[in-house]
């Protein structure tokens, strides 16, 4: 993927600043600075959906997009400071619904949808613009112009940085005299699936003015300990490599939280032991890290760790049991659409089935659209669009 570099991004025009880190009283949410980085008319938006594998059809409008600094909180609840983008329909509307889009599975800090203009995330916030939406993607915690190592899958932060950003979106449109309805409708692929439905129970209860107004995400790995992991291990649903670089990202990402490992050498085989952290410290892009490791989790992991996620117990059955509790303990009051893919090779769709046999036992009757023999990015594609028909059709959805 092309970058854009750090420079070219602050060379942007700087609208609006709310502080500095440095000064007093953070406030979560509060916005830091929104810089213009992306300006097309509805025929140059549509032009750029193309290049990112979105079909341009339906696209309506052109749009702006500001790449943004707040305020938020880490794992441990102490400030920091996350990106994102927010893009804003040129529809005319004053008054906009808010669209959270949360992304996909990234290893480098800059190759988020804020900081590369090329990337497929940037291409959905633009998409979700096009039809007249304020789109909202939080780049989480660690990547992007955040600090620290990005807590990948950690359901909490996932949620706590997507609920900030909501708030800081509001203050970028009020900067354009516009406002973001109080009922969201909240979205996500892959890793953002997972965060699509932590921050979609988060908001049952309400957050400040935020309320949830429609849930549907794409691919997620809703169910890492009984779907993803035997799918990887077991089953032989999930491509090897595909396997073996998720589930080391996991792990060690996981480590820092929930320490379900003192020593490299209890779950990486040798070399790997020496070499596989430094490949997720925000610096290496996936393309840099695939052929940095084995084509399959066996040849990665020792013994004892295949058997310890296949039979988690102690801190790695609380790292899963943590972050797998997105479906389950909560009966959605808003309208929930699952969409996934059997032919997926990367995210089983057996995660969407038991993310929707959980929900439908709070009571909540959940649809599933199996996507059908799409591999896994393709489902993005495919499937942001089915989820925007699905926000446009819908008699049921909030409308506040």
């Amino acid at each position: 993927m092309v970058r854009v570099s750090l420079a070219a991004v602050c060379a942007g025009a700087l609208f609006v600043t709310a502080g500095t880190v440095a000064e007093a009283s953070p406030r979560r949410g509060e916005l830091l600075d929104a810089v213009r980085v992306q300006a097309l008319d509805a025929a140059a938006l549509r032009d750029r959906l193309g290049r990112t594998g979105f079909d341009a059809a339906d696209a309506r409008f052109g749009a702006d997009a500001y790449r943004v600094r707040y305020r938020t909180v880490g794992v441990s609840g102490a400030p920091t400071v996350a990106s994102g983008l927010v893009v804003l329909p040129r529809n005319g509307n004053r008054a906009l619904r808010a669209v959270s889009y949360t992304h996909g599975t990234r290893t480098g800090r800059t190759d988020v949808a804020s900081l590369d203009a090329s990337n497929m995330d940037r291409g959905a916030a633009l998409l979700i613009a096009s039809r007249g939406y304020a789109a909202i993607a939080p780049d989480y915690l660690g990547l992007g112009l955040g600090e620290g190592p990005h807590p990948y899958m950690d359901a909490a932060s996932e949620a706590s940085a997507s609920l900030d950003m909501l708030d800081a979106a509001r203050t970028v449109s009020a900067g354009q005299h516009r406002m973001l309805r109080h009922s969201v409708f909240v979205t996500g692929f892959s890793q953002g699936g997972h965060a699509a439905m932590a921050l979609g129970k988060a908001l049952q209860p309400g957050w400040g003015q935020w309320r949830l107004g429609a849930l549907a995400p794409i691919s997620g790995p809703l169910d890492v300990e009984q779907a993803e992991i035997p799918g990887a291990l077991g089953r032989g649903e999930l491509e090897p490599a595909a396997a073996a670089f998720y589930l080391a990202y996991w792990t060690v990402a996981m480590n820092r939280i929930h320490h379900i490992y003192g020593d490299p050498a209890e779950v990486f085989r040798p070399p790997f032991d020496r070499t596989v952290a430094a490949l997720f410290d925000g610096t290496h892009s996936e393309n840099a890290i695939f052929p940095a490791l084995p084509s399959t989790p066996q040849e990665l992991f020792t013994t004892a760790y295949l058997h310890r996620l296949l039979h988690p117990t102690g801190a790695l059955g609380k790292a899963l049991r943590d972050n797998d509790d997105t479906c389950s303990s909560w009966r959605p009051r808003a309208p929930v659409h699952l969409f996934a893919a059997h032919g997926d090779t990367q995210v089983t769709i057996t995660n969407s089935r038991h993310c929707q046999r959980s929900l439908r036992r709070s009571g909540a009757e959940v649809p599933l659209t199996d996507l059908g023999p799409l591999e896994h990015f393709d489902t993005l594609h495919k499937g942001l669009p089915r989820v925007l028909d699905w926000y446009a059709n819908g008699s049921s959805l909030g409308r506040e």
